[in-house]
């Protein structure tokens, strides 16, 4: 596809955009960065996980953003009591006829919210596996494919908060995004005020259907990348893995660098980003915007760096202090 027809067809797209944004924020004060990174997982179709302190509006946040969407929401409250049946279903034994029936589970739905997912213990978190990669769900002896789109939007309490269980660093690799938000500024803090419980929030409507989002999808892997920065994205990546090579002396913080993943999610997310702001090609920049929710949750330190206070996103900066602009 030439740029320019791209072009073309990214501004006739553009307008749903608008539309979502203004949808997501009759309930959402601020949180531009947070609502972008909900789109740009949207229109990739790749897992988000959300971490901020309670009352942040994470889940009302998430579920704005499924109400634009003409497709199947559900939400799972993650508790310490939850069961891996209760995400993907189970077989019933019928007494009447001695056979067993399918009792399919909520994953059987197109938009996920896993509310407060570090609440449940490990063997919960990890039914989500099969679902979030190979988008199947195996009952039984029975393997059924999940509706397309099929998305996780998953929000999580910062790990040091009582009563939370680590997810396990398989899984939190399944997620394309990690998005950290935190506090409002005073005056998105004061309209926060003068909204709730006093007016009457206006109802989400919905703005765009599978077939959309589809084409959505489309347009975003369309979206031209040079050669230079796809270079850039691999350097970066490899920096994280062997930061001697690019005269960092962080390697004692690093255990292990980010994942091929890492690699594939960066290139999709910046041409996302590149869509959101309505241009047909990729910069550096916006490589450089999408990077930290990519990489935070896979960059994992050594107990030198807690012990000195030194986080993925401190290492993140240095990367890109480092390596190369094309």
């Amino acid at each position: 596809m030439l740029i320019e027809e791209l072009k073309d067809k990214i501004e006739e797209k553009h307008h749903l955009i608008n539309s979502m944004r203004n949808e997501i924020n009759k309930v959402l004060v601020g949180q531009r960065d947070l609502i972008d990174g909900l789109l740009m997982g949207l229109f990739t179709k790749g897992h988000i996980l959300i971490e901020g302190v309670p009352g942040l509006a994470k889940t009302s946040a998430v579920k704005a953003l499924a109400a634009t969407v003409r497709a199947e929401f559900k939400r799972i409250q993650f508790t310490p009591d939850l069961l891996p049946a209760d995400l993907i279903g189970t077989e019933i034994y019928r007494p009447g006829t001695g056979d067993f029936t399918i009792k399919k589970g909520p994953l059987f739905h197109n938009i996920i919210l896993a509310d407060e997912i570090n609440r449940a213990p490990s063997k919960v978190q990890s039914a989500l596996l099969e679902a979030m990669q190979e988008r199947q769900v195996t009952i039984g002896e029975n393997t059924f494919t999940l509706s397309d789109p099929f998305l996780v939007l998953a929000t999580q309490n910062p790990i040091e908060q009582e009563g939370t269980y680590p997810l396990p660093e398989a899984q939190v690799d399944r997620f394309m995004f990690k998005l950290v938000i935190d506090y409002p500024s005073k005056t998105e803090e004061k309209e926060i005020m003068n909204r709730i419980g006093f007016e009457t929030l206006p109802e989400v409507r919905q703005v765009i259907d599978p077939s959309q989002l589809n084409d959505i999808v489309a347009l975003i892997r369309s979206v031209y990348m040079d050669e230079k920065l796809k270079d850039y994205i691999v350097n970066i990546v490899f920096a994280t893995r062997k930061p001697r090579e690019y005269h960092m002396d962080i390697s004692d913080y690093i255990q292990f660098g980010a994942s091929p993943r890492a690699t594939i999610f960066l290139s999709l997310a910046a041409r996302a980003f590149a869509f959101l702001q309505g241009r047909a090609y990729v910069t550096p920049q916006d490589i450089k915007t999408v990077a930290p929710s990519i990489l935070r949750h896979r960059i994992i330190l050594t107990y030198e760096a807690e012990a000195e206070d030194v986080t993925t996103d401190h290492i993140i900066r240095q990367v890109f202090d480092s390596v190369e602009v094309p």
